[in-house]
């Protein structure tokens, strides 16, 4: 069923299934109404020769400069031109459909002023597959995305280029083969096209999704390495979690303790130690703060998708334009450099267990580095040596980008929030945590077959998917493949699906 596109109730699920999943959208009636009331107010200003910011007059710096009838003509096509000023490789495809997709949302308030067929043209491309070739770098996330925006328009105006059908093309073949007309940029068109933070707004929304998932995963590769070092369960009692009230640690004991029912270890008839390292006792606090994080960080994105981030803004009722700076992106950028932070704390948290895994003097009995063979074998050994790479580069990348603001245009966009390379960051912050959980994983399942006693149903199950992918090591063998595979498993999230549909929901 189509996601209704009315200006509010956007989710950052329901982007994700437009982004991802290719679930087509419609453009609620009533938001078209509003649209084309904009529309008519912005016209008669026009006439009237008020004096509008990007409408006609310049922009930045050039915005004392007022444009004459012929100039307003032009001056969108021009504008798009000059901002299509992105570097390097396109961005993911899911990516610029959630930022069409987030555009849409915008439009549909009333606020903007562009004209009904440029909001009806997204839509069509949304649906018909049409997503335009935008670099991934240009952006200081201020003035909204403006470069990589613009390369969406340009394909407004039938120029640039898109990917359809997996095949990058020119626009306007693109819009030939889908049947859509290109609408062009009329007066105000094109500056409504890109004066919001959309993008960056769509790939924090896409990665809170996915980290969502993946600390999901990080409790249960956490129960895993539990069971395999006998860990005293007590500090995974949410009553415990209750006293202090924290909710998202409440959350993780509670899941915790779901992935281990069924273990030999909640009957505490087995010896464990009386208190365990932080690294085990910790992983509900840890953890827990890593899902507030997200949480806080979520409630900002989805404010983000249903509000009106342009300029200027129109208010049709009170015959109003408000000029201000709605399109500045640091609402998500400082939340999203901290939901960052936190996948690279529970990252560090995952290497930590390793450490207690595979060293013997930490791992209750375990060989060392989890080989029969010492000596002549090495085990995982060196599987810690790459998880380390790994954390040390999320360590680099977890440098706030929020606060790295450089001027531009003469000191008119004197501050801008980065929020871009936030993005970016992110989405390398998370790669690496795939890799370094998997590797977890790995270790975990290798640990759990030196043990002979029951295990919590979850973590039986999360065992029996690794050992799909990855065989036991009884004998050394190159380790890249495993590392790989293990990577691809987490980012696929078949560990957790199949958990998921034995013990339910997670969260």
């Amino acid at each position: 069923m189509a996601i209704i596109l009315n200006g509010a109730g956007l989710t950052i699920e329901k982007l994700v299934q437009i982004a991802r999943f290719g679930e087509k959208v419609e453009l609620c009636p009533d938001a078209l109404q509003r649209i084309v009331k904009c529309r008519s107010l912005l016209e008669k200003k026009i006439e009237n020769h008020e004096i509008m910011y990007g409408v006609n007059t310049g922009i930045g710096e050039f915005s004392e400069i007022v444009l004459n009838d012929e100039q307003i003509k032009d001056f969108q096509k021009y504008l798009i031109y000059n901002h299509s000023a992105g570097i390097g490789d396109p961005a993911p495809i899911e990516y610029v459909r959630g930022a069409m997709a987030g555009r849409i949302n915008v439009h549909a308030h009333g606020n903007s002023g562009c004209r009904p067929e440029i909001t009806q043209t997204l839509v069509e491309m949304l649906n018909k597959g049409v997503t335009p070739f935008v670099c991934q770098k240009g952006s200081v996330g201020a003035c909204g995305d403006l470069a990589p925006m613009s390369q969406v328009a340009l394909c407004l105006l039938g120029e640039g280029e898109a990917f359809y059908e997996g095949n990058l093309m020119s626009s306007k073949e693109a819009f030939e083969k889908a049947g859509i007309a290109i609408p062009g940029l009329q007066a105000r068109d094109g500056l409504a096209t890109i004066n919001g933070s959309n993008l960056l707004t769509a790939m924090a929304a896409i990665q809170l999704y996915d980290f969502n998932r993946w600390l999901k995963q990080a409790e249960i590769a956490a129960a895993m390495s539990l069971e395999a070092l006998l860990a005293n369960l007590k500090p995974y009692d949410v009553r415990l979690h209750q006293l202090r009230g924290f909710s998202g640690a409440m959350r993780s004991a509670n899941s915790i303790r779901t992935l281990l029912e069924g273990s030999d270890l909640m009957t505490g008839k087995m010896k464990t130690k009386v208190q365990d390292a932080y690294s085990m006792r910790s992983t509900p606090q840890v953890i827990g703060t890593a899902h507030d994080a997200i949480l806080y960080a979520k409630t900002q994105v989805e404010i983000e998708l249903n509000g009106v981030g342009d300029n200027p803004i129109f208010i049709p009722d009170e015959n109003l334009t408000l000029t201000g700076a709605n399109f500045q992106g640091s609402p998500i950028a400082l939340p999203m450099d901290m939901a960052g932070a936190a996948i690279t704390m529970v990252s560090v948290l995952s290497e930590r267990r390793l450490n207690r895994l595979l060293n013997p003097a930490l791992s209750v009995g375990l060989p060392s580095f989890l080989t029969k063979g010492a000596g002549m074998f090495s085990g995982l050994m060196l599987s810690q040596y790459t998880a380390d790479s790994l954390i040390v580069e999320q360590r680099i990348l977890s440098a706030p980008a929020s606060i790295q603001s450089i001027p531009a245009a003469a000191d008119q966009e004197d501050f801008v929030s980065m929020g871009m390379n936030t993005s970016i960051k992110n989405g390398q912050i998370l790669d690496n945590a795939y890799g370094i959980l998997g590797i977890e994983f790995m270790a975990a399942a290798q640990a759990l077959d030196f043990r002979e006693f029951t295990f919590g149903n979850g973590v039986t199950k999360a065992k029996e998917v690794v050992r799909k992918y990855v065989e036991f090591l009884d004998i050394d063998r190159p380790l890249f493949r495993d590392h790989t595979a293990m990577k691809a498993l987490v980012k696929s999230g078949e560990i957790l699906d199949e958990v998921e549909k034995l013990i339910g929901s997670l969260e």
